[in-house]
């Protein structure tokens, strides 16, 4: 191996530590704000519980059986807030249906429940393919669907991706790292993902055009404007 070789190979280590160390950044963040959010609601129910308790013992005293019952709803409330499943599980035929604008999390929360069935390269992938849509997120929220580009990062995160990790689960398990027209299907699907990926951020690029426009003529009529006044 050349010293080229060498060089290049560090810099594909150094890119793939980087980018493994932002999917773990997001993936860490996306944690901490489910968990923030949980804590918000069993606060605010507890808080709730007490204030509804007070009042009720304006005008009829709880006793110490009443102390019992509405400490033991708080624990209650609070157990389910914190480890209870508050939202159903995202099945991929709903990808088809959601607003544009909510399609990025939930084929993240799709993603989720799948990634534990793929083969390793996958979850790596897979993981790339939620930091992306989390860019792609505020960028939908603002888009109009009836743009062609809008059309087109539905099919593709909303049908194309569900249909080929439908697809791969389909093959039998020990069928899966076997070789079939010079690859196997673990990586026919590592492939596809990467593919996946990199036209996701591709449409995060294109929709992003109009805005990068936009600045830069801004700042050249700054540049304009304000250099030669000076």
């Amino acid at each position: 191996m050349t010293d080229v070789d060498r060089q290049i190979a560090r810099a594909g280590e150094l890119l793939e530590r980087t980018r493994a160390g932002r999917e773990a950044l997001v993936k860490r963040r996306r944690q901490g704000t489910a968990i923030a959010r949980r804590l918000t609601l069993a606060a605010s129910a507890d808080l709730a519980i007490v204030v509804a308790a007070i009042a009720i013992g304006w005008f009829v005293p709880l006793g110490m059986g009443g102390a019992l019952l509405v400490g033991a709803l708080l624990v209650a409330v609070t157990l389910f807030l914190l480890f209870a499943t508050l939202t159903p599980a995202v099945r991929a035929e709903q990808l088809t249906q959601v607003p544009l604008k909510a399609l990025p999390l939930m084929t993240e929360q799709w993603l989720d429940t799948q990634r534990k069935l793929l083969p390793a390269p996958a979850q790596t992938l897979v993981d790339g393919i939620g930091v992306k849509l989390e860019t792609l997120s505020p960028q939908l929220a603002t888009l109009d669907e009836r743009e062609p580009v809008a059309a087109e990062v539905r099919k593709l995160i909303g049908e194309q991706l569900p249909e080929l990790l439908k697809g791969y689960a389909k093959v039998p398990p020990p069928l899966r790292g076997v070789a079939r027209n010079g690859k196997s299907p673990d990586a026919q699907l590592a492939d596809a993902l990467k593919l996946i990926d990199d036209e996701i951020g591709d449409m995060s690029a294109q929709i992003a055009q109009g805005d990068l426009d936009s600045l830069e003529t801004r700042g050249r009529f700054l540049e304009i404007k304000y250099r030669d006044e000076v």
